[in-house]
């Protein structure tokens, strides 16, 4: 194969290559900017303002939150903080521990108890209650963060994809550059180069 033609093919291609990462760069970039934005304004309108002062004293809330102390809540990063670090130590405070779905088997085993004191019954079923709301908040923020996350991550992949194009780019000049100087008739084989024949 002529030299020349193995420049060009090599050009070509990383001129398709520059092309498509551009292109997969410019789509993350989309994708993430949305995912960002999607989160920040649907936190936003829920007007949630992170706790602050004695609502974070307890020590296993206050290092996660601290940070975050008065903002109003608009990334990913504040809902998981709040959803794993507020929302948690006090759903665990209020059941000891047990998960929704214990408190509400104990919940169902009570109701099905002729002899079960009414006001354990009630108390039984308002924690239930809190479980369930606890939950589905935490659920929610969760899924904010879940989303912020993958939208970060799709930038980062926008960047690093830029930088490839870039490279590729410089790549592609590079041989666009040797090919309008490689002699006409040079071969390329296996092993090396064969000069090109001399003219006369």
């Amino acid at each position: 194969m002529r030299r020349r033609t193995l420049d060009a093919l090599l050009t070509i291609g990383g001129a398709i290559v520059t092309t498509i990462l551009l292109v997969a760069g410019g789509l993350l970039l989309a994708a993430g900017n949305f995912a960002n934005n999607t989160v920040s304004q649907q936190l936003a309108d829920q007007r949630i303002t992170m706790p602050s002062g004695a609502a974070i004293a307890d020590p296993q809330i206050k290092p996660y939150l601290e940070q975050y102390a008065g903002q109003p809540m608009t990334t990913g990063a504040q809902a998981q903080a709040y959803a794993d670090h507020f929302i948690l130590v006090h759903m665990n405070a209020a059941s000891q521990g047990k998960t929704y779905g214990e408190v509400s088997a104990a919940y169902s085993a009570l109701t099905k108890d002729p002899k079960a004191d009414p006001a354990a019954v009630k108390a039984a079923a308002d924690l239930r209650q809190t479980m369930f709301m606890g939950d589905s908040l935490r659920s929610m923020l969760l899924n904010a963060y879940a989303f912020g996350m993958l939208g970060s991550i799709a930038i980062w992949a926008a960047i690093a994809s830029f930088i490839g194009a870039a490279a590729m780019l410089a790549l592609t000049l590079l041989g666009w550059r040797h090919l309008r100087h490689a002699p006409a008739e040079q071969e390329v084989r296996l092993g090396g180069l064969t000069p090109a024949p001399a003219l006369g």
